[in-house]
């Protein structure tokens, strides 16, 4: 049976991919009111979600931008499936980096850097970053419990230049990179929400006090690797830029919590300037009432 579902998202994937971006975008509207006008895919959750980091904003205001975010869920969902048969030079076309001597700058030293970034615009196309830098780049995941689907997404997100660690064992992977003398450029996406446990760190994201992970930080301080904020944004349908700001090049001498702190501060600044771009269909405050009392 999982072979089976491999084959069928494997054709439905291809198929996607083989289309123009003009085609995918009339499919991407078609899903977009699928998933949100009838099937209400998660709705309830990003309806919460929304209330929690924006009590102020009216009804609607909130309904505006949740179904503006319905469309932009189904545009990066396609546009990742779209990158398996994107060529480089349209990839490079479609998502440009700017000021790459702020990430590019630890090569010249001969030092790994970390990347943080949240779910935020097109972090998928973020692999990407690897057709600019000598440095081999490598994004964190989640990988899936179906074997076959799993590949079927290793090899999507390995198409542009991009390795894969599994967030299970990414650490100790990084670690041995490093004593091996690799030089890399580590991409976290930060903002997920982990289980809480006696010594998590909790900090208030969008207003609303969370368990936050601290695993990007924790490897930064101890091999001393620069730390990057990538602000992502989307410049119109199907065409992205990033650019780079510098958190810390002095991971060892940065208080602790900072680097964490810097990351969080600067996510939230993109999601209040926008909205939209955001995914709101993953619990990000579930674990909220759990919350330490100060």
């Amino acid at each position: 049976m999982k072979r089976v579902a491999y084959l069928v998202y494997y054709s439905f994937i291809y198929t996607i991919a083989s289309i123009p971006f003009s085609i995918l975008y009339v499919f991407s509207d078609v899903l977009s009111f699928l998933l949100y006008n009838i099937l209400g895919y998660r709705k309830k959750i990003v309806r919460s979600n929304l209330n929690k980091a924006f009590p102020d904003k009216s009804e609607a205001e909130l309904k505006w931008i949740e179904k503006r975010f319905y469309t932009n869920f189904c545009d990066i969902t396609l546009e990742a499936f779209k990158s398996f048969k994107m060529s480089s030079e349209e990839m490079q076309k479609r998502m440009v980096f700017k000021n790459l001597d702020v990430l590019t700058q630890f090569e010249k030293e001969n030092r790994s850097a970390i990347i943080m970034c949240g779910h935020y615009a097109s972090w998928e196309w973020m692999l990407s970053v690897g057709y600019h830098t000598v440095s081999q780049g490598y994004g964190i995941y989640s990988p899936l419990m179906n074997k076959y689907l799993n590949d079927l997404v290793i090899k999507i997100r390995k198409k542009h230049r991009g390795e894969l660690l599994s967030r299970y064992n990414a650490i100790e992977n990084i670690k041995n990179l490093h004593q091996n003398g690799t030089v890399g450029i580590y991409g976290f996406v930060s903002d997920q929400s982990p289980q809480p446990k006696p010594k998590s760190y909790w900090r208030p994201f969008l207003g609303v006090k969370v368990p936050v992970f601290v695993g990007a930080e924790m490897v930064a301080r101890e091999l001393d690797f620069g730390v990057v904020y990538a602000k992502i944004n989307r410049v119109k349908r199907g065409f992205y830029e990033a650019s780079f700001e510098l958190i810390t090049d002095q991971p060892k001498k940065t208080e602790i919590n900072r680097i964490t702190d810097t990351f969080t501060e600067w996510l939230e600044q993109d999601v209040y300037c926008d909205p939209t771009q955001y995914l709101w269909t993953h619990r990000r405050f579930k674990h909220a009432h759990k919350a330490p009392k100060d």
